[in-house]
């Protein structure tokens, strides 16, 4: 999502603190969680945690259980259920959480962790003059505030503008150099020719742009290509900005689009594709794609063609408020009429029932600020624990992801965020974390001394 051209930097705003102060003093991120014993499921020698909360949400359930524990075992869940059942093997590392919230960890849908926050740098200026190796630095800052925040896995959607550095992010967080979710990533988007930015310079010039232009045969090469550098999405831009008035229209046909989603599906790989405008949607949707995002402009009528074909909307609401803010708006009512229709096309979406993914197309705004999206999700509509499931299992789903993340269930993955109080009721207890886990190792634990 590109610098709006009617927007200009002011100074940068932040919703709430940073969540790094909640870092354990002392304890490094992705630490061992303690002595190791012999796994009563596996027999080999692993760390053992058990986490006793107030509350468990399991990720797809539609309640709480009270008095459940989870047990550990390296990288995974080996035992989850009613704390009397779970045993705890000698030398295991037993943490008692009172008055929290033990929930899976959350997933970020939609993120460009390679920029941001617009008013900051515009993003005409990240692309052509922030140099690639300093956004790669501030980049390995957004992972970590991204994680200190509870997001234990981000689908990353375009580098805008820089290659493919996510590809080598992705490598650093796997390997243990740089703390952050785990990441899925596009590498760079691809769009029609003459539709995307950097825009507003002399036609004579030919500059660098934030995505890679490729139209009709071209498209697959394209897509080969992208897949070939390691991206696990294909990101398509469905429409932008380009129309005679710098309105937003459809750029690519919808055989263009057919022929891009089988080339990535031939290889295992969905598509997302970028599209607010009806048409742009509808094409999208009946060329195989997996996701809509932002969707500003959706009819009834293509939000019923998404429900029949499964297909997730990413509404990126937090990313649109943020633009709103930058524009001057102070955040009371009444909303921008830009921001009111995208909150009518959210509620016809949820009347429709269409699959929603919770992406915030952070990067527009601070990274470490992710659950604005959830927060406003729940203002618009959602109920917060709809918001939890859509954070947590529902996102798992989408990313095909859900036999190892998404859910606090034995065998899967063991990423857990524990906050204190209730997310059922309020999402604001999404920014009292106590600890956060990421393949069984804690990487962020708030201090005893510091419970109330």
């Amino acid at each position: 999502m590109p610098y709006p051209p009617t927007v200009r930097p002011a100074r940068s705003r932040r919703w709430h603190p940073v969540l790094s102060a909640l870092l354990l003093l002392g304890a490094s991120l992705t630490a061992p969680v303690g002595g190791t014993e012999p796994s009563p499921t596996t027999g080999k020698s692993v760390p053992v945690l058990v986490i006793r909360p107030e509350r468990l949400f399991d990720g797809s359930g539609t309640e709480l259980h009270r008095g459940w524990a989870v047990r550990i075992e390296g990288e995974r869940i080996a035992a989850v259920g009613a704390a009397a059942t779970v045993s705890v093997p000698p030398g295991a590392t037993v943490l008692d959480l009172p008055g929290a919230t033990l929930l899976p960890g959350l997933i970020e849908g939609h993120s460009h962790v390679l920029l941001h926050p617009y008013d900051e740098t515009s993003w005409n200026d990240q692309v052509l003059k922030e140099p690639e190796a300093l956004r790669v630095a501030r980049a390995t800052v957004h992972l970590r505030r991204t994680l200190e925040a509870g997001f234990t896995t981000e689908r990353d959607l375009g580098t805008e503008g820089a290659g493919v550095a996510d590809t080598g992010l992705k490598m650093a967080v796997a390997q243990g150099i740089v703390p952050g979710p785990r990441l899925l990533v596009a590498g760079r988007a691809l769009v029609a020719t003459g539709s995307y930015g950097p825009k507003g310079f002399s036609p004579d010039w030919d500059l660098p742009l934030g995505a890679q232009q490729a139209d009709g045969d071209e498209l697959i090469h394209a897509v080969r290509e992208q897949i070939g550098r390691g991206a696990d999405w294909v990101k398509l831009y469905g429409d932008y900005r380009w129309g005679p008035h710098g309105e937003a229209r459809p750029t690519y046909s919808l055989d263009e689009l057919r022929r891009a989603v089988e080339t990535a599906t031939s290889s295992g790989r969905p598509v997302a594709v970028h599209a607010v405008t009806p048409e742009a949607i509808r094409r999208a949707v009946e060329a195989g794609a997996r996701s809509i995002e932002h969707g500003d402009e959706a009819t009834p009528e293509v939000l019923r063609r998404m429900a029949a074909n499964g297909v997730y909307l990413c509404p990126t609401l937090a990313a649109s408020e943020a633009v709103e803010r930058y524009r001057g708006w102070d955040g009371r009512a009444p909303l921008p009429e830009r921001l009111a229709a995208k909150r009518s096309s959210f509620a016809a979406a949820l009347a429709a029932g269409v699959p929603i993914c919770a992406g915030s197309d952070v990067g527009v705004f601070a990274h470490g600020e992710n659950a604005r999206e959830l927060e406003l999700m729940a203002e618009w509509g959602m109920s917060p624990l709809a918001v939890l499931r859509a954070a947590t299992s529902g996102n798992a789903h989408l990313l095909r992801l859900d036999d190892e993340i998404g859910s606090i269930r034995t065998g899967l993955v063991a990423d857990l965020l524990a906050v204190e109080g209730d997310p059922t009721t309020d999402l604001k207890a999404l920014r009292r974390i106590e600890l956060v886990v990421k393949s069984g190792q804690i990487v962020v634990q708030r201090p005893a001394a510091a419970r109330p």
